[in-house]
C-alpha cells in the first residue's frame, strides 16, 4: 500500500507518481480537500458527482472580476496579460454563451475535415523521418509537432510569419512554467499579443480559408468578436490545442504499451480505436482538473464550508476512476461502455476543441501503429518520468524504438 504525504501537493513527485491512491483517499477520505494551489486556497472536490455538480453549479463562476472590483488579479497586471486571462474559458453566461456560439460556427465540420488531410500527411511526413532513425522520442520527435503545425495551420500563418509564430508559441507554452514566468508575464506575453493582432488585422483584411479568418468574420445575430476577443481567442486556441493534444498522443501510446493485451486487442479490431481513445481520455486523460473556479457565495459541501471568493476546482481525473460511475475502474478497458468519463470536462466549458483532439489523435496513433506495429519503449517502461506539473497527466519524454 503506498504510504500518502499530507499536506497534498498536487506538483509534487509523489502526487504524480501515485495519483490513484490520492484519488481514492481523497474520495474517500477529503471529498473536498482544502489544500494551497498557485499560493492560494483552494478547495477539490474529487468525486465524480460533486466534480459535475461544481461544473454546473451556479454559485461558482469562473470570472473573478466579478468578485473583484472589476480586476482579474488583486494588483495590476499589463493589459496583454489581462486579455489572455479574459479568454472564453474564463468568462460566465450570458457573455460565455455568446463567446462559444461564435467560436462553434467558426470550427465548422468542413474547417475540421480539411485540417485532418493536412494531418494525415504531416503524421506520414514525421513518421518517414522516424523510421530513420529508429529510436526517438515520441514527444519531440512525434506529439508536439502535429498540434504545433495544426495551430499554425488554424491560423493561416504564412512561411514569413513562422519565426514569430514559433516565438509565440514558445512564449504561450512552455514561457508558463517556472521562474520563467516572470519574464513572460512582463515582456514576452506582449510581444505574442503585437503579433497575434497584427495576424488578425491582416487576416481581417485578406481572410483566408482558416479558422482565424472565420473567427474573424463570423456573424451570429449581428454580433462578431471584437478584436480583443479575437485575440484571447487565438492564445486559447494555442494554450488548450497544444496541451490537449500532446498529452492525447502520448498518453495514448504509452498507454497502449504498458496494456499489450489492450494494443493487441486493438490490433485485432481497428474498430475499437474510437472507443480506445475514450478509455485513454478517462484512465490516463492529459487534463486532471479545470482552470480556477470561484465560489460567488458561501458554499456548504459535505459539511465543509467554503467561503465566498475561494478557488474551486474539481479533481477529473478523481472522478474518472470513481467506482461509483465506472465499473472496475482501475482495469483499461478499451472497450468500456458505458464511458461517461470527465476527460473534456463538462457543462458550459466542455472543450470547444474535443472533436479536433480525437480527430488529431486519432489519425496520429492510427498511422503510427500501422506504421510501426512491434513498436516499443526504448526504456524500461518504469523509468518513464511524469512532469511535475499541477493538474496535468503527462510525460517529460516517452523514448520508443521502432525497429
Amino acid at each position: 500500500m503506498t504510504q500518502l504525504q499530507l499536506p497534498l501537493k498536487f506538483d509534487g513527485k509523489h502526487f504524480v507518481n501515485n495519483k490513484r491512491a490520492y484519488y481514492t483517499y481523497l474520495r474517500n477520505e477529503d471529498p473536498v480537500h482544502k489544500s494551497k494551489y498557485a499560493m492560494m486556497t483552494t478547495y477539490f472536490v474529487s468525486r465524480y458527482a460533486d466534480c459535475v455538480q461544481l461544473l454546473k453549479d451556479p454559485r461558482v463562476i469562473r470570472d473573478r472580476r466579478h468578485l473583484q472590483n472589476g480586476r482579474q488579479f488583486p494588483i495590476p497586471l499589463p493589459k496583454s496579460v489581462d486579455l489572455m486571462m479574459s479568454s472564453m474559458i474564463n468568462q460566465d453566461d450570458p457573455n460565455h454563451r455568446r463567446l462559444r456560439s461564435l467560436v462553434h460556427k467558426a470550427f465548422s465540420p468542413r474547417a475540421i475535415r480539411q485540417l485532418g488531410d493536412r494531418i494525415d500527411g504531416l503524421t506520414n511526413r514525421l513518421l518517414d523521418d522516424i523510421a530513420t532513425q529508429g529510436e526517438v522520442d515520441l514527444l519531440t520527435a512525434y506529439s508536439l509537432p502535429i498540434p504545433v503545425t495544426v495551430i499554425s495551420e488554424m491560423m493561416g500563418v504564412k512561411p514569413n510569419e513562422m519565426d514569430e509564430m514559433r516565438a509565440t508559441l514558445a512564449t504561450l507554452i512552455e514561457g508558463l512554467k517556472g521562474l520563467r514566468i516572470i519574464r513572460t508575464l512582463l515582456w514576452d506575453v506582449r510581444k505574442s499579443e503585437n503579433f497575434l493582432r497584427k495576424l488578425v488585422k491582416r487576416k481581417q483584411a485578406e481572410p483566408g480559408d482558416d479558422i482565424l479568418s472565420n473567427l474573424i468574420h463570423t456573424e451570429e445575430e449581428g454580433e462578431k468578436l471584437t478584436e480583443d476577443e479575437t485575440v484571447a481567442m487565438a492564445m486559447l486556441l494555442i494554450l488548450a490545442g497544444h496541451e490537449t493534444t500532446v498529452g492525447l498522443i502520448n498518453n495514448f501510446v504509452a498507454t497502449m504499451l504498458q496494456h499489450p493485451d489492450q494494443h493487441q486487442r486493438l490490433k485485432e479490431n481497428p474498430d475499437l480505436i474510437d472507443s480506445a481513445i475514450e478509455e485513454v481520455l478517462r484512465y490516463t486523460g492529459p487534463v486532471i482538473g479545470t482552470e480556477m473556479n470561484y465560489a460567488s457565495e458561501d458554499i456548504e459541501w459535505h459539511g465543509v464550508t467554503i467561503p465566498q471568493k475561494s478557488v474551486m476546482i474539481p479533481l477529473l481525473g478523481a472522478g474518472n476512476f470513481d467506482p461509483e460511475v465506472f465499473d472496475d475502474p482501475d482495469t483499461f478497458d478499451i472497450a468500456r461502455t458505458p464511458n461517461r468519463h470527465l476527460g473534456f470536462g463538462h457543462g458550459i466549458h466542455y472543450c470547444l476543441g474535443a472533436p479536433l483532439a480525437r480527430l488529431e489523435t486519432k489519425i496520429a496513433v492510427t498511422n503510427l501503429f500501422e506504421r510501426f506495429p512491434d513498436i516499443q519503449f526504448a526504456i524500461p517502461e518504469e523509468k518513464l518520468v511524469f512532469d511535475e506539473v499541477a493538474l496535468f497527466n503527462r510525460y517529460t519524454a516517452v523514448p520508443v524504438k521502432v525497429k
